[in-house]
């Protein structure tokens, strides 16, 4: 199987995606942050330390998605067109959905992971001083549309 990021030789280059015609293309990703039960509580009180963790992580996970070009030095700068993550509180868990959307020559699979991904470190981040124990559990894409591959969903296993 080759592996588009190399090249004959086997090395590392950028995809050049120049020839390629922008089409209309989304992708979600899911992930889990493990909680305390108290912790849990605080944040469906709202009353943890630090202030509102749903906020801070929703803006860090979209602020994320902008950057990850900056962070995977394989990664297209392409526009991102839309940007949404959303945080669901259960009763060990916060349940992280991010969706990003593009118009652009290359997917946003990446763009999605890393919003997931950083919403859960800003979870960690704000109730680490309460719960030192809160952990991600699981982050994956769950579905894709747009390009040449075409739409593809997946369940991920439970954590």
């Amino acid at each position: 199987m080759q592996l588009p990021h190399l090249n004959d030789a086997g090395q590392a280059y950028m995809v050049d995606v120049t020839e390629k015609n922008p089409t209309v293309r989304s992708a979600t990703a899911v992930g889990d942050v493990a909680c305390s039960p108290e912790i849990m509580t605080a944040l469906k009180d709202g009353t943890v330390p630090k202030g509102d963790v749903l906020a801070v992580a929703r803006v860090a996970g979209i602020a994320a998605a902008k950057k990850v070009p900056d962070l995977l030095p394989l990664a297209h700068t392409i526009g991102v067109h839309g940007a949404s993550v959303e945080l669901e509180l259960h009763d060990d868990h916060v349940a992280i959905t991010a969706t990003v959307r593009t118009a652009d020559r290359t997917g946003v699979e990446m763009e999605a992971l890393t919003a997931v991904n950083v919403a859960a470190l800003a979870v960690i981040d704000m109730v680490k001083g309460v719960d030192r124990s809160a952990y991600i559990r699981r982050a994956g894409i769950t579905a894709k549309s747009g390009g040449r591959s075409g739409d593809w969903s997946r369940e991920l296993p439970d954590a």
